[in-house]
């Protein structure tokens, strides 16, 4: 399964997600809660995936999603208001409600997991869908 890059400032749901990704037979293998720990971590950390919570308490992740867009790196959202909070480059992200049951978790990390499997063997197309 994936290796993920776990971005949440609010602690227990960062266990919530990491519980949930463990079960499902993904390792996390970073957590972070800042944006600055977050983007030093992004840069330097090996994963095949990230999950970002929308809004840290010292900022937006967007620079976070910047970076990993730059790596070309598959990510989706963790948000507890859905869509309306992304910037608009990012409303194609899916979208991981907070307050997500295993189902929902499932559905967004397969996503994010097919983009990798595809950018990975270079299908050019399916590369714009990161």
């Amino acid at each position: 399964m994936a290796a993920i890059f776990l971005v949440e400032d609010e602690v227990l749901i960062r266990m919530m997600i990491a519980d949930m990704a463990t079960d499902l037979g993904h390792r996390i293998a970073a957590e972070i809660g800042d944006v600055k720990g977050a983007l030093k971590h992004a840069d330097e950390t090996s994963f095949d995936v990230a999950i970002l919570d929308v809004q840290l308490l010292d900022g937006s992740s967007e620079p976070i999603a910047d970076l990993l867009t730059a790596r070309n790196i598959p990510f989706a959202f963790a948000s507890g208001y859905g869509s309306g909070g992304l910037p608009e480059r990012f409303k194609d992200r899916p979208i991981l409600r907070s307050r997500s049951k295993p189902p929902s978790f499932k559905g967004a990390s397969k996503s994010c997991c097919r983009v990798r499997r595809l950018t990975s063997s270079g299908n050019q197309e399916e590369k714009h869908a990161n």
